[in-house]
């Protein structure tokens, strides 16, 4: 980068502003992106307020020039707006809902309110909604179940504006703030659980196999299988979408078959109800017949019949450490990435099997 220049008096070029390079401590204006990107200041300015009308080579080679020299445009302060911004794929379950309740309470002890949005896309949010958020300028986002582009990341760190993962999709980069649970030990409680009670044929169903979260709570069932001893049965292993429907096809085929597991591990409450649905297409009960862990422990386990045996995801807190980390980031060192703890609620779904019962 060439030394700065002299400017003399009058208005600045539009959004123009000064930031450091971080290679020489020099101070970096606008005018010295725009001269090194080989654009005029113009196109600058379209980048950093989230304009359309700019070619996607061109928007990645300054924003990747904004972000190199540390450049934070005047105004992109940490304080952006009144609004914080969730983005989840959909919006469709309870599981969501926790969410948005421990977001909320987060924002609203910081005099924020919360705006939800659907990011288009299963994972990473389109650059439809990234244009949307830029324009919106909102105090920080919230992306839940994602795989950030990093494209989109530079845009939001070049706008100013902070953000964090929950449960991301993937693994993120180091240099992007993330919230999740402990899935392998989740995992590992539920299988344990239901080995202790005396069960050997345990089947697992899961969600997406894209997913982080859903491997390791795969892994955490596959660890306390082998350590136990037990063989696992590949058929009676699923992975799937976390929801009703899926649970109750997996099950079904599971439990029709030649060697049906006498209990079933979960990977989500919702996957959990779908076994207790296929149970009873097929005339079993649960727990007599098969005992059922779920995993999250959503307000409605404590109203299933028989309430449901589950892994307790602290959801709410999730959210809140999520915006924590959003509105108050770290001053030194690298972005947090946090496991929030999980454990065992054992309930009524589960006993022994049958087979073992005392008459």
């Amino acid at each position: 980068m060439r030394a700065p220049r002299a400017r003399a008096g009058g208005a600045r070029g539009a959004g123009d502003g000064e930031g450091t390079s971080p290679a020489s401590g020099e101070r970096v204006t606008l005018s010295d992106v725009a001269a090194e990107a080989g654009v005029s200041l113009a196109t600058i300015s379209k980048v950093l307020n989230g304009r359309p009308d700019v070619a996607p080579e061109t928007r990645a080679r300054i924003e990747q020039l904004v972000e190199r020299h540390g450049y934070l445009r005047r105004g992109a302060g940490p304080r952006r707006s009144t609004l914080l911004e969730v983005v989840f794929h959909a919006l469709e379950s309870a599981w969501a809902l926790e969410i948005v309740r421990g977001a909320e309470s987060a924002a609203r002890e910081r005099g924020l309110s919360l705006v939800l949005t659907e990011s288009g896309s299963r994972h990473s949010p389109d650059s439809g909604w990234i244009d949307g958020v830029l324009k919106r300028r909102p105090a920080g986002v919230v992306l839940v179940f994602s795989d950030l582009d990093p494209v989109h990341g530079a845009r939001l760190r070049s706008s100013g504006i902070p953000f964090a993962i929950i449960d991301p999709a993937g693994d993120p980069s180091p240099d992007v703030p993330s919230v999740g649970s402990t899935n392998w030990s989740g995992g590992l409680a539920a299988t344990r659980h239901l080995i202790d009670l005396g069960h050997r044929r345990i089947a697992a169903i899961t969600g997406p196999e894209d997913m982080m979260c859903s491997r390791a709570r795969l892994d955490g069932y596959r660890t306390a299988m082998l350590a136990a001893g037990l063989t696992i049965d590949e058929d009676h292993v699923e992975f799937g979408d976390f929801q009703v429907d899926g649970g109750r096809a997996a099950a079904l085929r599971m439990l029709a078959s030649e060697n049906p597991p006498t209990a079933i591990f979960a990977g989500s409450d919702l996957q959990a109800l779908g076994v207790f649905e296929a149970a009873r297409l097929l005339g079993l009960t649960v727990p007599g017949d098969v005992s059922v862990v779920g995993y999250d422990d959503l307000p409605l386990a404590e109203w299933t019949s028989p309430r449901l045996t589950t892994i307790r995801q602290p959801l709410r807190d999730m959210a809140e450490t999520a915006v924590r980390l959003v509105l108050e980031p770290r001053q030194e060192g690298p972005p947090a990435r946090l496991d929030l703890a999980t454990h065992l609620v054992v309930r009524d779904s589960t006993a022994t099997p049958r087979r073992s019962r005392v008459p």
